[in-house]
């Protein structure tokens, strides 16, 4: 893979979004079918420019008018926000107090920055392989949440190109909800509380919810290789105390005096979880109170946590599918579900290689080219690169979102009688 410098990044972006971005999709996505006159007029974008210029109100009259800003001015970074009351290019013209967001997707921004009580392999900025699983922890329990508790259908997963993933929900209810309900929302996906300060910050009581159970039962396929051989978190006295921390007083001690006996992270993590599970056994005939310290813990080191204030703000901001991101040059791809457990964030490519492959490409494919328009042979140039699997997994996304529009506007003329 071509080696990114971020000091070439003025020479590879223009090559980006003449020949790479996939502006047709891209544009069909945002447009919504244009069921809602002017919903794409109304969207607001915001650019990064070189030198750390912020661009914010950016509006435009079709996709095809975003997709020639984009070639004129190359940002470093695009953010998509809401659909706002006016055109947001407009803003200074319009009464204070009139111009205000009416819709946005809802949206989840996951950063492995919040994960670094729990996670020992790296800290800040930096991931691995290890840790990277807490991301598809984090996407495998809020999608299924997304889906069978909250009925949702359209959810876009997005790598950010660096340390996280982002969610867009697209459903047309949903864009149109209230803070209150996406705080709502957040609420009921959240059960990792309290700051630095909170030692224990999942507490379970009976009776236990349904969306507790399916969590853990999610949890479960991963921790042993996640949390016990590769965080290795039994592994020493030290690292021990912290997760009895979390057992109450009871279980701790005797735990306390087993640990050292047993040979490793597995072992010792049997005996614990051996120990809650005959507490739940028991507490059926009254002797003694369940106690589910093994699913708290589990839960602590691997839940998902959502940042409220990103998912919240009909107005807050969220970087764009296929932006590139300015410190790696990785692209945030979306993620193709089916294959979440083998995406590798280090195989993404990055805008280096992408435009190392169309070279390649081109040295060995100029005789072909000849007599083709200009359109044509930029739609297939993307073909040519390792960014194809990601922009057929967004093109499978809006045209499932197409087919389910079709499907309803069918639905509601046949209501009618309007056949």
């Amino acid at each position: 893979m071509a080696r990114f410098e971020p000091a070439a990044l003025p020479e590879l972006l223009p090559v980006f979004y003449r020949r790479l971005f996939p502006h047709g999709a891209y544009g069909r996505w945002l447009g919504y079918g244009g069921v809602v006159k002017n919903y794409f007029q109304l969207r607001e974008f915001s650019f990064t420019l070189r030198d750390d210029i912020y661009v914010r109100f950016q509006s435009f009259g079709s996709p095809q008018e975003l997709e020639r800003e984009l070639q004129r001015t190359n940002p470093y970074k695009i953010d998509i926000g809401a659909v706002y009351s006016h055109r947001p290019n407009q803003h200074n013209t319009v009464h204070l107090g009139a111009f205000q967001p009416q819709e946005k997707e809802l949206v989840f921004d996951i950063d492995m920055t919040d994960y670094d009580d729990v996670r020992t392999c790296c800290s800040s900025a930096e991931i691995c392989s290890k840790c990277w699983t807490l991301m598809t922890i984090a996407v495998r329990i809020i999608d299924r949440a997304l889906v069978e508790d909250l009925g949702m259908k359209h959810r876009l997963w997005v790598y950010s190109g660096r340390r996280g993933v982002h969610c867009w929900v697209c459903d047309d209810a949903v864009r149109k909800w209230s803070p209150a309900l996406r705080a709502a929302a957040v609420e009921y996906l959240t059960l990792v509380k309290g700051g630095a300060e909170t030692v224990k910050k999942v507490n379970i009581s009976e009776p236990v919810h349904p969306f507790i159970r399916r969590s853990v039962s999610v949890v479960e396929k991963y921790f042993e290789a996640y949390a016990l051989v590769g965080q290795d978190i039994l592994g020493t006295p030290e690292s021990w105390d912290k997760v009895l921390a979390l057992v109450p007083e009871d279980h701790r001690e005797p735990l306390q005096g087993e640990f050292p006996k047993k040979r490793d992270s597995v072992q010792r993590w049997e005996l614990l979880k051996g120990r809650m599970e005959r507490t739940r056994r028991v507490a059926g005939t009254g002797r003694s109170v369940a106690c589910y310290a093994d699913w708290e813990i589990m839960l602590q080191y691997c839940f998902p946590r959502l940042d409220i204030n990103v998912s919240k703000g009909v107005g807050h901001l969220l970087k764009s599918p296929f932006s590139v991101h300015p410190k790696t040059g990785r692209i945030s791809v979306p993620l193709d579900l089916q294959r979440l457990d083998q995406f590798d964030p280090f195989a993404v490519p990055t805008i280096s290689s992408l435009c190392h492959e169309l070279d390649v490409a081109g040295d060995n494919g100029e005789q072909e080219d000849v007599g083709e328009t200009e359109p044509k042979r930029r739609a297939r140039d993307y073909k040519k690169t390792s960014l194809a699997p990601y922009v057929r997994v967004f093109e499978q996304f809006v045209e499932e979102m197409e087919h389910a529009r079709r499907g309803e506007l069918l639905r509601r003329s046949d209501l009618q009688g309007d056949f």
